[in-house]
């Protein structure tokens, strides 16, 4: 990719499709589990056709699904057991404070993961597929 050349799937709106499935785990607790399953399928849709983009740097962008899916599934889950531990509060307004928490999360964990994923990536895997002459990605 030039300089100039914008990546679709990193510096536009539809980088946001990758994390559909936090927003599938934050509503958890308010929707049917196939929901949340469909949101998996939107973000690996987003994560084939960015591998597909970009090929060798598939694994990367399957971490960008996998750890912050997993993260949201764990706050949303300990924060509705400790709202459920630690306030009388109705089971609706607890799911609802959940959802909001992990909806609430999804913009401060992005760049945390990307930057430590590609970190992770440029110490391992991407040594051994580097084109000559390609920069490591940015941090």
């Amino acid at each position: 990719m030039g300089a100039a050349e914008r990546d679709l799937y990193r510096e536009t709106w539809v980088r946001y499709l990758g994390y559909a499935n936090e927003v599938g785990e934050s509503f958890r607790p308010l929707v049917p589990v196939p929901v949340v399953w469909a949101s998996y399928g939107v973000a690996s849709a987003y994560v084939t056709a960015d591998a597909i983009d970009k090929g060798r740097r598939a694994a990367a962008s399957l971490a960008s699904v996998a750890i912050p899916g997993v993260t949201i599934n764990r706050l949303c889950a300990a924060s509705l057991a400790l709202l459920g531990a630690l306030t009388r509060w109705p089971l609706p307004l607890r799911r609802w404070t959940t959802t909001a928490l992990g909806l609430a999360a999804i913009p401060l964990i992005i760049t945390p993961i990307d930057r430590t994923v590609d970190f992770l990536m440029d110490s391992s895997l991407r040594k051994l597929y580097r084109v000559p002459g390609e920069p490591p990605a940015p941090h």
